[in-house]
């Protein structure tokens, strides 16, 4: 049964084809970027699920360079990767600092961990300013006028900016 061009099931059979057709391209590539066969194999998969999951699919129809596209959406998948990694690393350097009578559990170091990749997973969601703005203001303790004259923006902007991003902060932590 040929599915129609403008039907649902169009671009998910078109990820069917680009899977079959480039998926072990694309392991490759990221093998050779990540020196770990599991962790490349990993990147795959996420970049096909990105591809599924993905709001606007549209493009996927007319795709003409679709290893450029894909190595796109890998590359960036490998940045959030190193991003953990270093985030992971930093994490437990800093534990490594701590005497050993007030370090935290296994249990709390994992949920912590997982804590703070689920922040950074949702920084990584935001818009780009709306990031900017949050960053500037919890990391740095900038107040909001401040962060208007950065960023060019009114102050009443950077308030809507906070709100989204604080409104995401609740929802990971829920």
């Amino acid at each position: 049964m040929a599915i129609a061009e403008d039907s649902p099931g169009a671009v998910e059979a078109r990820i069917d084809q680009l899977y079959r057709a480039h998926a072990g391209w694309l392991r490759g590539w990221l093998r050779r970027r990540l020196e770990c066969a599991h962790s490349a194999e990993d990147l795959t998969q996420d970049t096909f699920m990105r591809l599924l999951t993905a709001r606007d699919r549209n493009g996927l129809r007319t795709l003409r360079e679709p290893r450029a596209y894909l190595s796109t959406v890998a590359g960036r998948l490998l940045v959030n990767h190193y991003r953990r990694l270093s985030l992971e690393r930093t994490y437990r350097e800093a534990l490594a600092l701590l005497p050993a009578e007030e370090a935290p559990s296994p249990e709390w170091r994992l949920d912590l961990l997982e804590t703070l990749q689920a922040v950074d997973a949702m920084l990584d969601r935001l818009p780009g300013a709306v990031r900017t703005a949050f960053l500037m203001a919890q990391l740095e303790g900038l107040p909001y006028a401040t962060i208007a004259g950065h960023l060019g923006i009114s102050e009443r902007t950077v308030k809507r900016y906070m709100a989204r991003a604080l409104e995401e902060c609740i929802l990971v932590m829920e």
